[in-house]
């Protein structure tokens, strides 16, 4: 598995796939990881972590995506503003 960080809140995310899954055989055949890729309607692509995509609404836009916020490590939030 790959690590990354979360478009929207900057966990650091496990991304299940590719030659660290080689050898598995199907089990756990790239069900395993603490993110996924979410691509919205205008074509953009972000890899969020669990937590933020339970937050997300329905039909999210960059703007839903730019306004998550790490609250601990299980939960994250949309906030009114993103700080950096």
């Amino acid at each position: 598995m790959s690590k990354a960080s979360c478009d929207g809140c900057g966990r650091t995310v496990t991304v299940s796939g590719g030659i660290a899954n080689l050898w598995s055989f199907g089990t756990d055949a790239g069900t395993v990881g603490t993110g996924i890729t979410l691509e919205l309607e205008d074509g953009t692509s972000h890899l969020l972590c669990y937590p933020c995509l339970e937050v997300v609404p329905d039909y999210p836009t960059a703007e839903d995506i730019e306004r998550l916020e790490q609250v601990d490590e299980e939960t994250s939030r949309v906030g009114t503003q993103r700080t950096e």
